[in-house]
């Protein structure tokens, strides 16, 4: 018989250290990395709606969610393409700035130069004559793609959109004088710039007022008041005959030099014509 084995078995015990807490995972840096994002889109935003216009908010809604056409001029016949062929000439466009006249109509043109409808605008009339200032302003600055008038004759006109209405103000500059010093006599350039404006114009029906100013200089004698008031009565008479209808105009003002465009005494800039399209529109013509 074997002999009996008295040893006891030998058990080995390994201890399990735990250091420390160990690593439960990052999730939660970046749950709060999307909150603080979130609340600074948040208060971003909160400064936008506190800092911008109407238009202005329009604008970027449509950023987001275009409300204008991609494609603003397309043809008005019933082929490929939206008109009789790739090659025609002759379909009158029915959209977007493709529109037959300045003045838009709900049969045949476009609303203006965006082509939108009113009821794509918020706010109201306000936001849409907002909107044709907008529009207006582009036309003159070049903003919309296509420059209304060479850079010369640009170089002449400043615009800006007040409380009032929209000022598009022509003034002198010191190589290129509007008016025959110390008369009434008009130069060429300041009848094509007048010509310019009354088509532009027509795009909205407002009220015009039209301001005459001049500067500190003497004129020998002459009265300024009288002077700054026969420059803006003849800049009046010319819109009218280029088709600015005479029932639009609310009035016409000489200044004289009491109310200058720049601080500096005797600046040139201050001879200049304001053309004002007045916000309140009138709803009998």
């Amino acid at each position: 018989m074997a002999a009996k084995n008295d040893k006891a078995p030998i058990i080995i015990k390994r201890k399990k250290v735990i250091k420390g807490g160990g690593h439960h995972g990052g999730a939660w840096k970046i749950a709060y990395a999307d909150f603080v994002t979130a609340m600074m889109a948040f208060f971003l935003l909160m400064w936008l709606m506190n800092a911008t216009t109407e238009a202005q908010r329009k604008g970027l809604a449509d950023y987001f969610s275009p409300t204008i056409p991609v494609y603003k001029t397309s043809g008005g016949g019933d082929g490929a393409f939206g008109g009789e062929n790739t090659l025609s000439q002759e379909i009158m466009t029915q959209n977007g700035t493709g529109a037959a006249d300045m003045r838009a109509s709900d049969s045949d043109k476009a609303d203006g130069d965006t082509g939108v409808t009113p009821s794509d605008i918020s706010g109201g009339e306000e936001g849409i004559l907002e909107l044709k200032f907008t529009d207006i302003e582009n036309m003159f600055r070049g903003d919309s793609g296509e420059s209304t008038v060479a850079d010369d004759m640009l170089k002449h006109i400043n615009t800006r959109i007040t409380d009032e209405g929209l000022i598009i103000e022509i003034f002198d500059l010191s190589s290129s004088p509007l008016f025959v010093a110390n008369t009434k006599e008009p130069r060429d350039k300041l009848l094509l710039l007048l010509d310019m404006i009354a088509g532009v114009i027509g795009i909205v029906s407002n009220d015009v007022a039209i301001l005459g100013h001049t500067d500190e200089i003497m004129l020998n004698g002459g009265d300024k008041f009288i002077l700054s008031s026969e420059r803006a009565h003849l800049s009046r008479q010319r819109l009218v005959s280029a088709g600015v209808s005479d029932a639009r105009i609310a009035r016409v003002t000489g200044y004289a030099d009491r109310s200058p465009s720049q601080p500096l005494a005797g600046v040139i800039r201050n001879r200049r014509i304001e053309i004002i399209l007045l916000r309140s529109v009138s709803t009998d013509r």
